[in-house]
């Protein structure tokens, strides 16, 4: 998917000016480090034909889009089964199970992620991965991209009060990392993911991996890019250096 004209260069390029010097940066996992969505429609797909879901019917991927893309699995099981939720929970259950089956052989990583790491590193910031994947997920997909020592914490949504699109794991991320809302940014990939970030009054870089982009704007990103090779990306963060070197200037 590509991303059309729809944020002004002029305006990403200086979204994330105010936030200089940056203190964190939190960063959601599926679709966002990985293009895992494919492989979720997939174990949804087979898993949900096999019990007789939808007649039998496979479901295509608007309907993954709408139901289940970068939901809570507690949401997933009432969208899927509204008459028997206990029902929904261990579909869920058993999903995730499935997905980590083939998921290490198949994972693959958003263009550009290790350019991004390594500046990230380079620059000292802090980061937290935030996501609404079960635990075992979330740390089985880390590691498979090599990022076990990258992330100083991994929150997961399913340990905070409430999950995306709420705020709470982001802020808790935020706490975690004893960093502040105004020194930092998210990364995401999802409605609710972005509405997560926005509600916890951070600046939030949309992914186009495979949502699409007129769903995501209306959960008002600072802006969106295609990968981690966007332009736009890269702009953004040359515009900050400038910014924190006349901050550490003036201080001087």
């Amino acid at each position: 998917m590509t991303v059309s004209g729809s944020t002004d260069p002029v305006d990403s390029k200086m979204a994330l000016l105010k936030l200089a010097p940056i203190e964190a940066v939190l960063i959601d996992v599926d679709g966002t480090l990985c293009d895992s969505d494919p492989l979720h429609y997939y174990a949804f797909r087979e898993l949900l034909q096999q019990i007789g879901f939808n007649g039998g019917v496979p479901i295509d991927e608007e309907f993954y889009i709408e139901n289940i893309a970068g939901k809570h699995n507690d949401d997933i099981a009432r969208a899927l089964f509204p008459d028997d939720f206990e029902r929904g929970i261990k579909f869920t259950d058993e999903k995730e199970a499935y997905f980590r089956k083939f998921a290490k052989e198949q994972l693959k990583a958003i263009n550009g992620l290790y350019k991004l790491t390594k500046w990230v590193e380079d620059h000292g910031w802090k980061r937290a991965a935030v996501t609404n994947a079960p635990r075992a997920n979330a740390e089985l997909m880390i590691s498979t991209l090599g990022l076990t020592e990258f992330f100083h914490a991994v929150v997961i949504g399913d340990e905070c009060e409430r999950a995306k699109p709420h705020p709470d794991p982001y802020l808790k991320g935020l706490e975690v990392l004893n960093a502040s809302k105004e020194r930092s940014f998210v990364l995401e990939d999802s409605v609710s993911g972005i509405k997560a970030g926005v509600a916890a009054g951070m600046p939030v870089i949309g992914l186009t991996t495979r949502n699409p982009e007129h769903l995501l704007m209306e959960a008002k990103p600072a802006f969106l890019i295609k990968d981690y090779e966007d332009p736009k990306l890269w702009a953004a963060l040359e515009e900050l250096d400038k910014a924190a070197g006349s901050t550490t200037n003036a201080a001087a």
